[in-house]
């Protein structure tokens, strides 16, 4: 029986279902906040305000010690578009799906969800929380270590993800082998790379997970803070003359976790992650989580003291390390717009899989003859509970 002319419609569904496959990190984050964005062009704007989860102090006793409710939001930006281009004939239009999914739909989404990937994989910078296994391969006992992070700090039970490097998953998988359960409750949303399910995590393998590459400042790094009390997500410090990267985590001396609800002193020191590049002649810091000492978001047992030391975790002094990843998933979100659909175009689609959407047009070139044609994603992502999450350094 001779092949029907594929409709834009079948070939966009299929090229978002292989990418929807492929994109084994972002499947497995938030993006329920994409249907904000289900208006031509994405009409509502380009930033998209999430809402946190409030926090509340508890009183003792019978007498009322009302507080105020402060609503704290994280702002979405929705502004990279990328996508893949190529050009088929009228006789290739008309091949089976399966032909012409082989030829150019498989490729064409291998690149484009390896880009978007790496793009979301920069959201592993924002995490504090650190398993320290530089040095070594990754093990079991990091596992559950992340594990352990996650649930002191609140994480939600299910939905917790680890993401391996190839290398990572070698070791893993030879300190852990007979542990793995199946994962058939996810069989429907099947992802490429899933390893199966131990310890609390459903474990991905990804070639894209990120190294970091520390800044100059020594693991003991010389600085100390500048000014007792101090709060908020910038830490004045004495000038040194060496450096710290965004994603380099450093902690505080008296300066501990408190548990995220009673508020009591953990007794272990807080992580804070860089935020931005430092100078190497720096005198602040810019850090997350905020410095917060008092009040229902309380995370800290106290400011700093004045000359308190500021120490680096995982090393010093240009230090790497490949940054493993265990996360709940409402530590990320990753949205999608719908880009506009062209008039006047006869070939031409956009569907949505699972909060994610694509689009299709396709055109006629009457010089050369052949059709040229453009898949295209509109998208963004944010780190919105960083908490949540926990880096695991390995080597």
């Amino acid at each position: 029986m001779a092949n029907s002319l594929l409709s834009p419609s079948v070939i966009t569904k299929e090229a978002l279902a292989i990418l929807h496959q492929k994109l084994n990190f972002i499947g497995t984050i938030n993006t329920q906040y994409d249907d904000q964005y289900a208006k031509s062009g994405a009409k509502i704007g380009n930033d998209l305000k999430i809402r946190l989860p409030n926090e509340f102090s508890v009183r003792t006793g019978a007498t009322l010690s009302s507080q105020d409710v402060t609503e704290n939001s994280v702002t979405l930006s929705v502004d990279t578009q990328k996508g893949v281009d190529f050009t088929f004939s009228s006789e290739e239009l008309s091949m089976h799906i399966d032909q012409f999914k082989e030829r150019y739909i498989e490729p064409a989404m291998a690149v484009l969800a390896a880009n978007i990937e790496s793009d979301a994989l920069s959201m592993s910078k924002d995490v504090f929380n650190f398993v320290n296994g530089v040095g070594s391969a990754n093990s079991f006992a990091n596992i559950t270590k992340a594990q352990k992070d996650l649930t002191v700090n609140l994480a939600p039970y299910g939905d917790r993800n680890y993401l391996h490097d190839p290398q990572s998953v070698v070791d893993m998988l030879a300190d852990t082998k007979g542990l793995f359960q199946d994962s058939g409750q996810i069989a429907k949303q099947y992802k490429e790379g899933l390893l199966g399910r131990i310890s609390g995590f459903d474990h991905y393998e990804n070639t894209l997970v990120p190294t970091h590459t520390t800044g100059t400042a020594a693991a003991t790094t010389g600085y100390l803070v500048n000014g007792a009390s101090q709060a908020g997500s910038s830490l004045t410090v004495d000038t040194g003359s060496t450096t710290f990267l965004k994603g380099d985590i450093i902690t505080i001396a008296g300066v501990n976790r408190v548990h995220p609800e009673t508020k009591a002193d953990t007794g272990v020191l807080q992580n804070f992650v860089i935020t931005g590049n430092s100078g190497t002649s720096a005198t602040t810091l810019a850090i997350s989580p905020a410095i917060v000492a008092t009040g229902g978001t309380q995370n800290v047992s106290g400011t700093p003291a004045d000359n308190a030391a500021v120490s680096k975790v995982g090393g010093g002094n240009g230090a790497d390390w490949t940054d493993t990843l265990a996360y709940a998933k409402d530590a990320f979100c990753f949205a999608t717009a719908d880009l506009v659909l062209p008039e006047g175009v006869a070939f031409a689609a956009r569907e949505v899989m699972d909060g994610i959407s694509m689009r299709i047009v396709r055109d006629y070139s009457i010089s050369a003859d052949t059709f040229p044609c453009r898949i295209d994603i509109l998208y963004g992502y944010k780190t919105i509970r960083p908490e949540i999450a926990t880096r695991v350094g390995i080597n």
